[in-house]
């Protein structure tokens, strides 16, 4: 518990250590930022970073799966423990039972009631019936205490799988932000759409690599296939634009643009960056969908 406690710790540390950053680099002004953007000498982070953080969290979750199990068999315990001291005092109860019936079924054989072969039989038929009670309703206990820790073990295992893929496509792309040629970006993509067949993210910038290489109506196609997943995907709408502008359907480029920009306020300044889409840039609807920012500037 106290490794949880001080990895939990850790976490917090660096994440008030990356929201610290964040602050500090959203009080800078735009003209700073831009020039400590052209300016920069090294990556703003590394990897390492992020995959200690991603360490930590997989030891976190082990730690809980323990702990779970841990509680799950201290559990079972007691509800054995309990168990075997039920039957044991339903067992001596029985006893006692017996005892008092037969001593007085020997009183009335005294006075010639009964016979003491009829009270026996009749004391074992009762002592078998309330046992066999008993033993049926702690058999049904435990078969469903079997079950619960099923369910929890198949859930632990899930759970794991889960980590495991998450890890195995985060190294994926951490080599896809490396890798120069867009051929290799989409070799890199394609192992992620096999390890998870919707990822959207991997589709659309599968379909940038696609555009690098000039094959736009490639990229359309993944665009849509993308949009199938989710209508509302702004990254898909923006490449959609830039393959419509390789092609020179202008209009159909500036309409996915204006899609995108009411899903993402943020791709309002692509238009002026990216030369992809220099010859959008004096498009009637786009002057008339940028207009409102030109004027508030």
């Amino acid at each position: 518990m106290r490794g949880l406690v001080k990895s939990i710790l850790v976490l917090v540390f660096f994440s008030n250590s990356l929201m610290l950053s964040a602050e500090t680099a959203l009080s800078a002004n735009d003209g700073d930022v831009d020039a400590g953007i052209d300016n920069l000498s090294e990556q703003l982070y590394t990897p390492f970073i992020e995959r200690y953080m991603l360490d930590e969290i997989r030891s976190l979750r082990i730690d809980l799966e323990r702990s779970h199990r841990e509680l799950s068999a201290e559990v079972v315990d007691r509800e054995l423990m309990a168990a075997d001291k039920a039957i044991s005092y339903s067992a001596n109860t029985v006893t006692y039972f017996f005892y008092l019936i037969a001593a007085v079924s020997s009183a009335l054989v005294v006075i010639g009631w009964n016979s003491v072969r009829d009270i026996k039989e009749k004391v074992h038929k009762v002592a078998s019936d309330q046992v066999g009670d008993l033993v049926s309703e702690y058999e049904k206990r435990l078969r469903t205490i079997e079950k619960q820790l099923k369910q929890e073990t198949a859930h632990i295992e899930s759970n794991r799988e889960e980590i495991n893929l998450t890890q195995e496509i985060h190294s994926l792309w951490l080599r896809a932000s490396q890798e120069a040629s867009p051929v290799g970006k989409i070799v890199i993509y394609d192992q992620i759409l096999a390890l998870r067949k919707d990822d959207i993210e991997a589709i659309t910038y599968k379909a940038d690599a696609a555009l690098d290489q000039n094959e736009p109506q490639w990229a359309i196609s993944l665009c849509h296939q993308a949009l199938a997943l989710d209508e509302t995907n702004a990254h898909a709408f923006y490449q959609l634009a830039c393959a419509h502008t390789c092609q020179g359907n202008l209009d159909e480029a500036a309409r996915y643009f204006a899609y995108a920009v009411v899903q993402s306020e943020s791709y309002r300044d692509e238009l002026h960056r990216d030369p992809a889409l220099s010859e959008l840039r004096e498009h009637p609807l786009l002057i008339e969908l940028l207009a409102p920012t030109t004027v508030a500037a």
